[in-house]
């Protein structure tokens, strides 16, 4: 006998599975949690594209590093100014040896020696960097003070004319001179044969050293004999030590008018600095009119009044003269050629420190004029 089973539909078998799940609270549980969670995904899933707007952003081409610019704005007020530092001061002028150093507050003047502006007479509210001085109007100088560099000469105060001196055969016969005998060497004795003698103590007015006293003039000057021919220097009437004439040791200058002067009260001073560039080019200006002054002396023709040369040249940081650039002059051949040699006559006048070189370079043009009063 044979027996065979029918399988059942699908749809029964889906309705047993569900009745028999429905019926375990467990397995109801489970499936309850697995319908939840398919509905809210395709819940989510419907309404993503509305809520969520996936749209495509295109991106900007990234630039090359090279091309990379930007700005910064900063607020001014918040900026912190950089610290710079003054300018050198770039006037050279020729200050007064003889006032104090001291040094300005500010100036655009550099010279051999600090030196603050003052004169003897205040001018009040005067703020001029130099002192007040008379001199030539509409005319620049960057002197102060005049003097000589040349060493200083004696100056004798005139004496009155010696006496005649008479001939040989007629000798002057000049009064002799009291002389009294030191004291304790003169002898006196009394009339007393059985008395003592004694000698004088007492010292007399002009006492030498004689054996015995000679009457004369008591205020006869001292003279070799007594018929000499000149009296000799008296000690009590001596001459007058020379004197010497006080110049300042400084240029001779032509000064400018200068009405404005400073309210600082001294002696006649310039606003400046000193700097390694002032003392050189000091030195080398005396040096200059040193020699100058020198050549004058020596030449045969002397210029006209007023006559000025100047002379343009290349000084180098070796002190060397290289070029003499141009010459400008009123006066004669010879006159401008003792200025110029006067300039190059003394050259080289010394290497240039390291900070004159960071200033001025390898080389240096430089202008002099010369006036000739």
């Amino acid at each position: 006998m044979t027996h065979s089973v029918a399988s059942p539909s699908a749809t029964t078998w889906l309705r047993g599975l569900c009745a028999r799940v429905w019926q375990d609270t467990e397995s109801r549980s489970t499936a309850i949690g697995l319908a939840a969670v398919l509905v809210i995904h395709l819940f989510l899933w419907l309404i993503a594209p509305m809520v969520l707007r996936l749209e495509h952003v295109p991106s900007a081409p990234r630039p090359h590093a090279a091309s990379k610019q930007f700005n910064i704005e900063l607020d001014p007020d918040m900026l912190v100014k950089p610290q710079t530092k003054p300018p050198e001061p770039f006037k050279f002028v020729e200050t007064n040896p003889e006032a104090p150093e001291n040094t300005p507050d500010k100036t655009s003047n550099f010279a051999a020696r600090n030196q603050q502006a003052a004169q003897e007479k205040p001018t009040p509210d005067g703020k001029a960097d130099r002192a007040a001085t008379e001199g030539k109007k509409d005319f620049e100088s960057n002197q102060i003070v005049s003097g000589r560099l040349v060493e200083p000469t004696e100056r004798i105060d005139p004496t009155p004319p010696p006496p005649p001196i008479p001939q040989a055969e007629t000798p002057v016969n000049i009064p002799k001179a009291e002389q009294n005998p030191l004291a304790g060497t003169e002898k006196f004795e009394g009339d007393n044969l059985t008395g003592l003698g004694g000698n004088i103590a007492k010292r007399l007015e002009n006492s030498k050293a004689v054996p015995e006293k000679v009457e004369g003039v008591k205020d006869a000057p001292q003279t070799e004999t007594a018929i000499a021919m000149q009296p000799a220097i008296d000690p009590r009437r001596p001459r007058p030590r020379p004197q010497v004439v006080k110049q300042q040791q400084v240029r001779p200058a032509i000064l400018a008018e200068n009405k404005f002067g400073t309210k600082n009260m001294g002696l006649s001073g310039y606003d400046a600095k000193w700097s390694n560039y002032g003392a050189y080019l000091q030195r080398m200006i005396d040096t200059v009119q040193i020699q100058w002054e020198r050549l004058i002396i020596q030449m045969s023709a002397m210029p006209a009044g007023g006559s000025t040369v100047t002379v343009k040249f290349v000084m180098n940081d070796e002190g060397r003269i290289t070029n003499i650039a141009n010459i400008e002059t009123t006066a004669n051949d010879t006159a401008s050629r003792a200025c110029v040699s006067a300039i190059t006559d003394r050259a080289p006048y010394g290497p240039w420190t390291d900070d004159m070189k960071a200033v001025l370079g390898s080389q240096q043009e430089m202008t002099f004029t010369f006036y000739y009063q």
